[in-house]
């Protein structure tokens, strides 16, 4: 009886496979938009005096692009690669590319995080970093992205 029950769920997570599959692209394209225009609006908030009404309105437009899109989309992301990878027979752990796929999410992980620390700094009126420093922070996601969608895509070893 238990045995059949653990079939039928695992055969009822394999047939939402591709289903899983677009809700996890949905939430990583949302994901990644999230990480590379939060360090943009650090560049501009960077220069801008604190205080100013500048200041002030990129303090709600970084605010609600981490709690609004950033992080439900991160979340989103997760629980459906997680459902995937839960999904019997579509990985084969063996493979070298999905752990290389992991190291890269955790890389972009570490990335949201930064994030997530710089944007506290900004609303506490904290920032001692440049529009320079931002603008690196800016383009570094890019290779972890890139390997990601290779891993994901080709599969080369």
């Amino acid at each position: 009886m238990q045995i059949a029950l653990v079939e039928r769920a695992q055969r009822t997570v394999t047939d939402y496979y591709l289903w899983f599959k677009v809700l996890h692209a949905f939430g990583f394209i949302a994901w990644m938009s999230g990480i590379f225009y939060l360090p943009r609006l650090y560049v501009y908030h960077a220069d801008a005096a604190i205080g100013s009404i500048q200041s002030e309105t990129f303090k709600v437009m970084e605010r609600r692009l981490l709690y609004g899109i950033m992080n439900p989309s991160m979340i989103v992301t997760l629980v459906f690669g997680g459902l995937m990878l839960l999904s019997g027979g579509y990985i084969d752990w063996s493979a070298g590319w999905i752990w290389m796929k992991l190291s890269m999410i955790v890389l972009i992980l570490l990335v949201h995080i930064l994030c997530f620390r710089w944007c506290f700094d900004f609303a506490s009126d904290r920032n001692t970093r440049s529009a320079k420093f931002y603008k690196i922070w800016n383009e570094a996601p890019v290779f972890p992205l890139l390997v990601i969608l290779i891993m994901a895509i080709v599969k080369p070893f």
